[in-house]
């Protein structure tokens, strides 16, 4: 009777323990550098690019940070019961600002590339897009997907985006043109320094929706599809579960979804 007894209150004490960690599934049982930073400072530090139109975009009208990374970076500092704190950062910098301890996370819509990869490790992807072109109304050398890749023809991609060693590595005979701060890619496409810009499904529709003098440029067939991701630097595996956790959910209870509708990207969603 003792026997059976012993036997039965460790059996409960196990299924207390897994519902236990069933419950705080949030937190990993190992912990690691960044973890312990994270909760030492009982803060999140979220990388975003203040510039990205439907993802992470500070409104001019209010200087309001706006967008589905938005959403999602209270909903991660929320289920970890953090303060949320943003660094600005952008594409050009986000190596740098992760391996630099500038931030915890980025939480930008990153694609995920293979020189990416190389220096930073990725959740799973949430998001995906191909390329596009944007071009004006009044440009009549570019009237198709076709029409980008002749003699002449003045491309520009924003500096450290993924579109800068994709469309360097197409381009056969127009010229590439790289832009950097303060320039911007509106700027030089409506002075007519370039004919078109290479630009993603969320920033495409910020021109869209925002100026009426932009057309846009769809490729015919699937051109350079890439995942987008939260990134975090190398060495802390835990961390990286923690985040990938975290994208597991909100796929799973619908908030993934929602965000995206709410800034019209429910078209680039991965679901489950």
């Amino acid at each position: 009777m003792i026997r059976f007894r012993v036997m039965t209150l460790g059996r409960l004490a196990a299924l207390a323990l897994f519902a236990g960690l069933g419950l705080s599934c949030v937190q990993p049982v190992l912990a690691g550098p960044v973890w312990d930073h994270v909760k030492a400072a009982k803060a999140v530090r979220v990388c975003i690019w203040p510039d990205y139109y439907g993802v992470s975009f500070r409104n001019p009208r209010n200087q309001k940070l706006e967008g589905i990374d938005i959403t999602l970076s209270y909903e991660f500092a929320r289920d970890l019961e953090l303060r949320l704190e943003y660094v600005e950062s952008s594409f050009a910098q986000l190596i740098g600002d992760l391996t630099g301890d500038r931030c915890d996370v980025a939480m930008f819509a990153v694609g995920v590339t293979a020189q990416r990869q190389q220096a930073l490790r990725f959740s799973q992807p949430y998001l995906q897009s191909d390329i596009y072109g944007m071009t004006t109304r009044s440009n009549r050398s570019i009237r198709n997907w076709d029409d980008i890749d002749k003699p002449g023809i003045q491309v520009a991609v924003q500096a450290g985006t993924f579109m800068e060693p994709v469309m360097k590595a197409a381009l056969r005979q127009a010229n590439l043109v790289v832009i950097r701060p303060p320039q911007t890619r509106e700027q030089e496409l409506e002075s007519g320094r370039v004919d078109v810009f290479m630009t993603d499904y969320p920033y495409s529709r910020r021109l869209l929706e925002s100026v009426d003098w932009v057309r846009l440029v769809s490729p015919s067939k699937p051109f350079n599809v890439i995942p987008y991701a939260y990134a975090v630097k190398p060495g802390d595996p835990e961390w990286l579960s923690l985040v990938d956790q975290f994208v597991v959910r909100i796929k799973a209870d619908g908030r993934l979804e929602k965000a995206a509708r709410q800034y019209g990207l429910n078209e680039i969603v991965i679901g489950r």
